[in-house]
C-alpha cells in the first residue's frame, strides 16, 4: 500500500477543517497509510522587518527538514507557487506514476505562510501549484486532501470526480 506523508506548518486549530481532515483520512484509508506531520509554526511579530521574516522563515524551513531527513526514501512534492499546475486527471496521473515508478512513499510539504526557503525547495524538482491564487494557510491541507482523494478515485474509475 502506498504511504502518503504530509509535512506541514502549524497545527489546524479551527473544530469545522479538523473534522473536514479527519473525513478525508478516514476516506483515503482505504487507498493509502496517509500521515500527516505537523511542525510547529514560528510566532511572526507584529511589527517585523524582511529579516525577521527570513529568519522564521529559515527556521520552519530547517524543521521541515529535519522531518525529511527522518523519512528515509520517498518522493517528495513541494507545494509552492513557483510549481507546475496540474488538472485532477494529470495529478491523479502523477501520483500513479510517482507510486509505480519511484518509492512507495510520497511527501506532500506544504511551508508555512511565508513559504519556503530556496534551499529547501532545492531538495526536489516536484513543485505543485494549486492556483496562483492565495489561500489561507490552514485550508490548503483540506484542498490537498480532497485533491488526494480524487486522485485515487480517477485511478480507480470511481464517481466521484463528475
Amino acid at each position: 500500500m502506498l504511504n502518503i506523508k504530509i509535512i506541514c506548518v502549524g497545527k489546524i486549530k479551527e473544530k469545522s477543517l479538523q473534522e473536514l481532515i479527519f473525513e478525508y483520512q478516514k476516506r483515503l484509508s482505504k487507498y493509502c497509510k496517509l500521515e500527516i506531520i505537523e511542525v510547529d509554526d514560528e510566532k511572526l511579530p507584529l511589527n517585523y522587518s524582511i529579516a525577521d521574516a527570513q529568519k522564521i522563515k529559515e527556521k520552519e524551513c530547517n524543521k521541515i527538514k529535519e522531518k525529511l531527513n527522518k523519512i528515509g526514501k520517498s518522493s517528495i512534492i513541494f507545494l509552492d507557487l513557483s510549481g507546475k499546475q496540474y488538472t485532477s486527471e494529470e495529478f491523479s496521473d502523477k501520483i500513479n506514476n510517482m507510486c509505480t515508478y519511484g518509492t512507495s512513499t510520497i511527501t506532500f510539504v506544504i511551508g508555512g505562510s511565508l513559504g519556503m526557503t530556496k534551499e529547501l525547495l532545492s531538495l526536489s524538482d516536484n513543485k505543485i501549484s494549486f492556483s496562483k491564487m492565495t489561500f489561507p494557510h490552514q485550508l490548503f491541507r483540506v484542498f490537498l486532501l480532497e485533491q488526494i482523494f480524487r486522485a485515487f478515485k480517477i485511478q480507480n474509475n470511481e464517481t466521484y470526480h463528475h
